[in-house]
């Protein structure tokens, strides 16, 4: 068993936290977790994956252990939240590194290639999503609507993603067998979404994800380019992000592997042991 590090760094003079793990001249793996996760999401995998990769997962901003100023006198933008991963990194000497995206962390993920593009050296993307085909219409459509007109209305329609009885819902639909996921996942998620102020960070998080859709272009026209390596580990049965989404990668990365397995949107918490495999049978092929 490998020890993993839990750690604080201060970086734009905000208190963020991340798990490290693995040797320290071993190729990095950047873990970037989701909505409403946070690297606690990875407690599994990095055990799995630290005895042949340097291993960094942050918690995002407003996320987990990190610090979660106040919506108002903090921009929550995903742009604000790859500027802070991408110091993260700075400060911990890291310029290589392969990416792990889910949810939340492939807008960031996207932003941090886009912005160096020679520092990514492979994307694994489970149910992180990166082109329109990916998106379900029924759960975005209250989104969009939001995107369209922030108001009091259309606030109130997504307030219901911030409840446990939702946040339960995204770790369970899609997964045959519900007694493979442990409640801690959606009782802990619920736990940081329900502190004073958690709810007007999501708000403003909700409404900044219109910002992602006009990148997916330029995130296309860099895996053209770059032929950067991309593993899709996708749960078929995600809610949220459409398997579409993961075929949709072979358009611009023809060598991408693509997985479909049967399971939802947290694919570690019903699939590890499968998912872990595709993982580290793809970071063996790829990180030499």
């Amino acid at each position: 068993m490998h020890a993993i590090h839990y750690r604080y760094a201060t970086v734009q003079g905000q208190r963020l936290f991340y798990r490290e793990a693995g040797p320290a001249g071993a190729p990095t793996v950047v873990l970037l977790h989701g909505f409403p996760a946070s690297s606690f999401m990875f407690r599994d995998l990095i055990p799995r994956l630290a005895g042949r990769y340097h291993i960094i997962a942050p918690d995002h901003l407003g996320f987990g252990l990190s610090d979660a100023p106040p919506a108002a006198e903090f921009g929550y933008t995903f742009d604000a939240l790859a500027g802070l991963t991408a110091d993260l990194l700075g400060q911990l000497g890291i310029t290589r590194y392969a990416m792990y995206v889910q949810d939340y962390g492939a807008p960031v993920g996207w932003r941090l290639a886009l912005a160096a593009p020679d520092a990514i050296t492979a994307v694994i993307s489970q149910n992180g999503n990166g082109y329109d085909a990916g998106f379900t219409a029924d759960f975005w459509q209250p989104l969009r609507e939001l995107w369209q007109d922030r108001n009091p209305a259309t606030e109130a329609a997504v307030r219901a993603a911030l409840t446990l009885e939702v946040t339960r819902w995204q770790y369970l639909h899609g997964v045959a067998d519900e007694t493979l996921v442990s409640p801690d996942t959606w009782l802990h998620d619920f736990a940081q979404l329900s502190r004073p102020g958690n709810d007007e960070i999501q708000l403003a998080l909700f409404a900044d994800y219109a910002t992602n859709l006009p990148l997916y272009p330029k995130l296309h026209a860099w895996l053209r380019d770059s032929k950067v390596p991309v593993l899709a580990v996708w749960g078929r049965n995600d809610p949220i992000f459409a398997p579409q989404g993961a075929l949709a990668f072979a358009d611009d990365a023809p060598g991408a592997e693509i997985h479909l397995l049967d399971g939802g949107h947290f694919l570690l918490e019903s699939h590890l042991d499968a998912a872990a495999d595709l993982i580290c049978g793809f970071l063996a092929r790829t990180l030499l």
